[in-house]
């Protein structure tokens, strides 16, 4: 597989093994920022695109004792299924944890981290809006996809939708996850991308580790719908 500047940070994560890891080790996003090119991504992220192509290669040579499930090829009810079983219970356990770890450490340290209240805030706001957003996923953009596939399997003819065409949601949640990305970047910078100071808690450093975590997986997850689900589910729409 050749690896070339030009492909979408989209394109490439769902394609080269291991390269969702270096685009999070690089800065690099590809989940909401996944629709630039490397070469787009690698000069706004101050990167030397030789580099980042360096790393993406060796990805492509990397061997590994448990290969991750190919989701591009993959049943679409298969991937919505490990969606919702992985990072929608993830989402839904870690939430009132994170908010839980960032009352205590606001009642103990927010005099002297005044950061620490919009920390506070700012994922208590992103936290409400994903448990509306998983919502709407699961009640209706997710069973209408499984019944699409359904028909195309069975080749009968795509079910009509009282939204009119898979596209409209799929707009809808690709503008609420660049709001998730916002407040992630939000989160990143009023941190000082998550450094812990000298006089921190034990319970500070937790909620800093948690935000992180999740940080992590909510790029893994919003890249398995925008770069892989979606593009999938529109293409299937349209008979392609």
């Amino acid at each position: 597989m050749s690896i070339e500047a030009t492909k979408t940070v989209g394109e490439l994560a769902a394609e080269v093994p291991n390269a969702t890891r270096e685009f999070e080790k690089l800065g690099i996003d590809y989940c909401c920022g996944g629709s630039k090119t490397l070469g787009e991504a690698c000069a706004e992220a101050k990167i030397p695109i030789e580099e980042t192509l360096a790393r993406l290669q060796a990805g492509l040579t990397t061997v590994q004792a448990k290969p991750g499930r190919e989701w591009k090829n993959e049943p679409l009810s298969d991937l919505i299924e490990h969606i919702k079983s992985t990072h929608h219970v993830f989402v839904r356990q870690e939430c009132p944890r994170i908010e839980a770890l960032a009352e205590k450490v606001v009642s103990k340290h927010g005099a002297n981290h005044r950061e620490l209240a919009e920390v506070h805030t700012t994922f208590s706001a992103l936290a409400d809006e994903l448990a509306v957003h998983l919502m709407k996923e699961e009640q209706v953009l997710f069973p209408y996809v499984v019944r699409m596939e359904e028909a195309a399997l069975a080749g009968e003819p795509v079910p009509p939708a009282m939204f009119g065409t898979v596209v409209n949601p799929i707009r809808m949640m690709m503008q609420e996850h660049d709001g998730a990305g916002d407040a992630l970047r939000k989160l990143r910078a009023t941190t000082s991308n998550y450094a812990v100071p000298n006089d921190a808690c034990t319970t500070y450093a937790t909620l800093y580790e948690a935000l992180l975590g999740f940080e992590a997986d909510l790029h893994q997850h919003i890249h398995l719908e925008n770069n892989i689900l979606f593009p999938r589910a529109v293409a299937m729409e349209a008979g392609k």
